[in-house]
């Protein structure tokens, strides 16, 4: 449409200007095209000139603005001969000419690794005086759809309404989804509900029967992608059981904690206890042997020095003077009180020769009666 009114107004223009022109854009392919983000698309502007067209060739290709108050974006030109590829540059090194020689009658342009963003309306513009004619072609790039995502929302157990979902990031819109079943019947359950705008399966009341493997598959125009689901629906866990587990942990934690306790507070009394133990002042410690193996030394010694100075007339009192510097011995310290205490020792008996080596003095003892009078 907008092509044949373009050519009624040049032909309207030549007649009222009084001048002919043999230039035609002969390309009548389709005017709208649908590609992948990724791919490469060929606009096609083959033209035709004529005697007439004696001026310069220039081609123009321009993204046009959707808003009129906004300029056109040059993408690609040809002029003098000579083209300038990398005019645009977010379509630099995407962008050439389909032919090394334009002017041959080939203005079709290669755009590569197409982008969402390289979606609008482009026209093309032959130039060769006095002739002037163009050509628009819309371009749609859409985005494939991304791998989905499949899970199964809420707990998938006996009785319960069980719910899965299939979610696609990426893709231009419009998103369509299908589910199916690959296992067993390869039918979905008869209570499942599909929407395929939002990729959901409600399976309500589900059953045993509803476990196993599900396939999801995202598409729109220029693409399609897959993901798999494994659902297993389990009955329902037994409440009763999992409260009385629950009930009995409970307890032996406070059990052992109880324990726990009762161990630290009976160690802490112990350690006060012996603590107090270790200072108490014992009364009935007996002295160390060896201080009393000395008092016995001391006591013999003494004893001999006493009989070697001792005399006849001194002998009397001897007998009768108590022994008050007697040291009792461990045996006689250690026995108990309730005995009758043992006579005192006698003092040992030292031969003469012994005594007159030791320093001594022999003296001759009378003999007494038991009244204490000399015999």
């Amino acid at each position: 449409m907008d092509q044949s009114i373009s050519r009624v107004c040049c032909v309207l223009l030549s007649l009222f200007t009084g001048l002919a022109s043999g230039l035609e854009i002969t390309t009548t392919g389709q005017t709208s095209i649908e590609k992948a983000s990724g791919q490469s698309v060929k606009l096609d502007c083959q033209f035709s000139l004529g005697a007439e067209d004696s001026g310069p060739l220039d081609i123009e290709w321009s993204l046009l603005s959707s808003d009129n108050q906004k300029e056109d974006k040059v993408v690609i030109i040809y002029s003098g001969d000579r083209a300038y590829v990398d005019y645009y540059l977010p379509m630099k090194g995407r962008v050439h000419f389909n032919s090394a020689d334009p002017k041959n009658g080939d203005a079709s342009i290669n755009l590569m690794a197409l982008q969402s963003s390289d979606s609008g309306t482009y026209q093309c513009k032959v130039k060769k005086a006095p002739g002037i004619r163009s050509r628009k072609m819309l371009l749609i790039v859409m985005v494939k759809p991304s791998k989905p995502r499949c899970y199964a929302e809420g707990p998938t157990l006996e009785g319960k309404d069980v719910v899965l979902r299939c979610i696609s990031k990426e893709g231009t819109s419009p998103l369509q989804y299908s589910w199916k079943k690959t296992s067993d019947s390869k039918l979905l359950p008869a209570s499942a509900v599909l929407d395929p705008v939002a990729g959901t399966v409600n399976v309500r009341n589900a059953s045993s029967s509803a476990s196993g493997t599900y396939s999801c598959t995202v598409a729109n125009r220029v693409g399609t992608e897959e993901c798999i689901l494994n659902l297993n629906v389990t009955p329902p866990p037994n409440t009763a059981g999992i409260i009385a587990g629950a009930i009995i942990t409970v307890l032996l934690i406070l059990l052992i904690i109880a324990i726990i306790l009762f161990c630290c507070c009976r160690a802490r009394h112990r350690k006060k206890y012996e603590k107090e133990i270790c200072n108490e002042i014992r009364e009935d410690v007996p002295p160390p042997k060896s201080r009393v193996s000395t008092a016995r030394s001391f006591t013999v010694g003494s004893q001999r020095s006493s009989l070697g100075s001792m005399s006849p007339s001194n002998l009397h009192e001897y007998a009768l003077k108590p022994q008050y510097d007697k040291i009792p011995s461990s045996e006689e310290y250690e026995r108990p009180p309730s005995r009758a205490p043992l006579p005192p020792p006698t003092a040992p008996k030292v031969a003469g020769p012994n005594l007159s080596r030791m320093g001594g003095i022999p003296v001759m003892i009378p003999a007494q009666n038991r009244d204490g009078s000399i015999v």
